[in-house]
């Protein structure tokens, strides 16, 4: 082909799954993960225009379609989206640049290897160029390469990666056009809500359906039976009408009866005084041991400490209730029945599964759109919201949105389970710690796994050291629980970190030295894991927070500073407050410096988001909020009783980074579990109270 012809070649052609270079130069890159805030749509992109040497500018980034067939996984949680997408969007953006590389070898005649790719330019060592755009057509006609042939840039060349990128949807979310769930409007489409049962787990029996139905701009009105289980559908009353305000006020009129023979009878009090008896009376089930802790503990037995530590239940009030769009068509002339889905969901091809559920649906009869997500935290890997619009959807035979409340995203929530532990340690006469117990008391649903706050033990310091016990005591549990921003690591990390602050105290030991001291000689924690503890990571980023947040000054009355870290989704990360508290226990969090290792940075920008944005997130959790049920009734209904962070208690946070040379992972949980123990340790250095239990409103605190 003359290089005069590449004129002639015009339109967008598809390299490979995620890229597509169009005549004009545009590079489209298709980012296939679930966007909630996390930043992925932007930092996974990064990775392939660093791979093909495109310029950022001429950068265009699209949210996949829901394909597993050309995409493969397709879901967003536990910080392992740019972990589990690192390696793929490198081949992705090499392969790419392989292509246009051999499209401008046989345009200009010259060897391949006489090429560079750069700047969204291939340009030869006599620095004649050609366009990606102009190469475009030419480089989908290249054979795809072999992944094994590929060679990858060495960080040194780096031009995008490490940098700080602005989100890609910055300017449609500040002008009001992104393409969140509530923003999707199909033709044809009415509006629904639903109610459940407010003592969770019971069904409905019958209500005021002449009434409801008689109202102006209602459609319809009927119940649903529960289906597929607490995940899928839950029984409650459907209404259809022409509007949103419409249904919402019909909803506020319905009278339902109720049959609650299997709903939850869960009291948040006798659950406290359950998990008081059986701290004292209950020795639990050993699931886990190293050494001989009893004989350690005979040893030092003047040297012992036993502390009772408490969590509450706790939502995930994403910004954006839950709420999903869903068209059923039934089938015509023998044709099957289909399912179109447009949902902010975590996980599309759970999505697809609670339908296949609720009809034994062949899975490629449903289509699932994908919408960017006003926050996710781990609840929008539940898919019952979808199911709901989904089920009415098929009673109506029209497509309908389903909007829920504040109110109802805080009493359905899947919560993060409240609990306790009950922890017991031994320093020798050096001031070492010898021995370590933790009994954790929780819940289970299943009878064989503990929900929320279970064991993690490659994300406890307390891996590191040679004697240590870990036992549990369950008990059922009607409240449904999930995951909620760094699950497990959210509870431990408060719990542990302070109980090793108390043993420094004990000890009479500066906190820093001994948390140190417990991570021993750098090594590797649990050998062949990827996601494991390395000691010498954490030992430097425990140095560099203190360093950073002045660890050791003098602080005046009522002053203090608190060190906390934790290991958590393969991030290493500490955390040091600096608060003030006074006679009245008002407290104010006056600076959070946080030292984070997750390996290289893909977008300085994204990660220092993620990390502002768990600190703020794990104080207003830490510090204000709570859920209590009564007889399996949730009693917070809005914001004004299940409160969140505002702008005026919110602390300055300053972030360091280590940039290691480590695989890159994800920072979207593990910045949130130190921040409540670094907090609760430096409420002790100000004021001499120690914080044992969550929220600190419990406490008599008050965030100022």
């Amino acid at each position: 082909v003359l290089a005069e012809e590449l004129g002639t070649l015009v339109g967008s052609r598809d390299l490979n799954a995620f890229v597509k270079i169009a005549s004009d130069g545009t590079i489209t890159i298709y980012s296939a993960t679930p966007e909630m805030g996390q930043g992925v749509k932007t930092a996974l992109p990064m990775i392939i225009a660093e791979e093909m040497g495109a310029k950022w500018e001429d950068v265009v980034v699209m949210q996949a379609p829901i394909d597993a067939e050309r995409y493969g996984r397709q879901s967003a949680g536990g910080s392992t989206s740019v972990p589990r997408n690192y390696d793929l969007m490198r081949q992705m953006g090499a392969s790419a640049r392989e292509m246009l590389i051999g499209a401008a070898s046989e345009t200009m005649e010259v060897p391949r290897d006489e090429l560079k790719a750069r700047e969204s330019q291939v340009i030869h060592i006599s620095g004649d160029a050609l366009t990606f755009g102009q190469l475009a057509a030419l480089a989908v006609r290249q054979p795809v390469p072999d992944p094994d042939s590929l060679r990858y840039k060495d960080p040194s060349e780096f031009t995008i990666i490490g940098t700080a990128v602005s989100s890609v949807d910055n300017l449609v979310i500040a002008t009001g056009k992104a393409d969140f769930g509530l923003d999707t409007v199909v033709p044809g489409m009415k509006y629904a809500a639903y109610q459940r049962c407010p003592k969770l787990g019971g069904k409905a029996v019958s209500f005021n359906e002449q009434e409801i139905k008689a109202l102006p701009g209602v459609i319809d009105a009927f119940i649903l039976d529960t289906k597929g289980g607490v995940n899928v559908l839950n029984s409650g009353v459907a209404i259809v009408g022409e509007d949103t305000w419409t249904v919402l006020d019909a909803k506020n009129k319905l009278k339902v009866t109720w049959d609650e023979a299997g709903a939850s009878t869960d009291t948040w009090t006798d659950m406290q005084a359950m998990a008081q008896k059986i701290a004292v009376e209950s020795d639990g089930n050993i699931v886990a041991q190293r050494g001989d802790v009893d004989a350690e503990f005979a040893s030092h037995s003047n040297r012992t400490l036993e502390s009772f530590y408490e969590f509450q239940f706790v939502a995930h009030v994403c910004m954006e209730p839950m709420n999903c769009t869903a068209h059923y068509r039934h089938g015509e002339n023998g044709e099957p029945d289909t399912v179109e889905v447009w949902a902010p969901t975590q996980y599309g091809k759970r999505v697809k599964d609670a339908g296949v559920a609720l009809w034994n649906m062949d899975p490629d009869l449903i289509t699932v759109h994908q919408r960017r997500m006003g926050g996710g935290f781990g609840r929008r890997f539940r898919p019952d919201f979808a199911a709901e619009a989904m089920a009415i959807s098929e009673r109506t035979r029209v497509p309908v949105k389903l909007t829920w409340t504040r109110t109802d995203d805080i009493h359905y929530d899947f919560f993060r389970a409240g609990g306790w532990q009950n922890l017991k340690a031994a320093v020798d006469e050096n001031g070492r710690l010898a021995a370590w117990d933790q009994h954790y008391i929780g819940f289970t649903r299943n009878g064989q796994r503990m929900t929320g706050s279970g064991l993690r033990g490659r994300e406890m310091p307390t891996s590191v050291l040679p004697t240590v016990r870990s036992r549990q005591t369950m008990t059922d549990i009607g409240t449904p629980c999930g995951a909620w921003r760094a699950p497990s690591s959210n509870t431990n990390a408060f719990v542990e970190q302070c109980f090793v602050h108390e043993l420094a105290e004990l000890a009479g030991r500066d906190h820093l030295e001994f948390l140190i001291e417990m991570m021993g000689e750098r090594r590797w924690v649990e050998e062949g894991n990827i996601r494991r503890l390395n000691t010498g990571r954490a030992i430097d980023v425990i140095k560099l927070a203190a360093e950073k947040g002045g660890w050791g000054q003098e602080m005046p009355a009522g002053r203090g500073l608190g060190l906390a870290f934790y290991f958590s989704h393969a991030g290493h990360i500490a955390e040091v407050a600096e608060v003030s508290v006074d006679k009245d226990r008002n407290l104010k969090v006056h600076k959070v410096t946080v030292a984070v290792d997750i390996g290289p940075i893909i977008n300085m920008s994204g990660a220092t988001t993620q990390v502002q944005g768990s600190v703020i997130d794990g104080l207003s959790a830490m510090a204000m909020q709570q859920i209590t049920m009564v007889d399996g009734v949730i009693q917070e209904d809005n914001f004004h009783e299940y409160h969140v962070m505002r702008i005026g208690p919110t602390p300055d946070v300053e972030v360091h980074y280590i940039q290691s040379d480590n695989p890159s992972t994800g920072i979207g949980e593990p910045a949130l579990p130190p921040l409540a123990p670094a907090v609760a340790n430096a409420i002790y250095a100000a004021s001499g109270i120690r914080v044992r239990s969550m929220p600190l409103t419990n406490e008599g605190f008050t965030l100022v």
